[in-house]
């Protein structure tokens, strides 16, 4: 498994972003109201993923009083980094399309105001979990191996 490219997440919030614009141009209208705090689920996976990643790193770094790291836990803590990040990278691509579509709206539009409130908050809390998925991932590298050469393949 290879660590997790910025530009992986870069094309996922693109792709992400151009189908929310799209769709919520032909379809806003019919949407009900967006909560205010409905991206906000997001800071929970990344609380999640930060507290994993202080009680992973010390045990990584074999630091003296901890348990070792089972191999298994590990893989899936680097699952849980990499979909993270992804995810993030993903919900911030449908709250950058939806903010696209709604800040040129606020002024003829009165549900825009309120949408775009909860869009900002979405946006913030994607950001929060890309960064908590990477970081997390950083934390589970391998203490033993050589950084990852800088190459561009995959």
């Amino acid at each position: 498994m290879s660590f997790t490219k910025p530009r992986q997440l870069v094309a996922a919030a693109l792709v992400a972003a151009v189908l929310v614009y799209l769709l919520v141009r032909m379809a806003y209208g019919v949407l009900p109201q967006l909560p205010t705090f409905a991206g906000a689920t997001l800071l929970l996976i990344a609380l999640i993923d930060v507290v994993f990643a202080l009680t992973m790193r010390p045990r990584l770094k074999r630091k003296p009083g901890t348990e070792p790291v089972d191999p298994l836990t590990a893989a899936r803590a680097v699952a849980l980094a990499k979909a993270s990040s992804l995810a993030g990278a993903i919900m911030g691509g449908v709250w950058v399309g939806l903010l696209a579509y709604l800040l040129p709206e606020r002024g003829t539009v009165q549900a825009a105001g309120a949408d775009t409130v909860a869009a900002v908050i979405g946006l913030v809390s994607a950001a929060a979990l890309v960064a908590a998925g990477l970081w997390l991932e950083h934390c589970l590298r391998n203490p033993d191996e050589p950084e990852e050469p800088l190459d561009d393949e995959d």
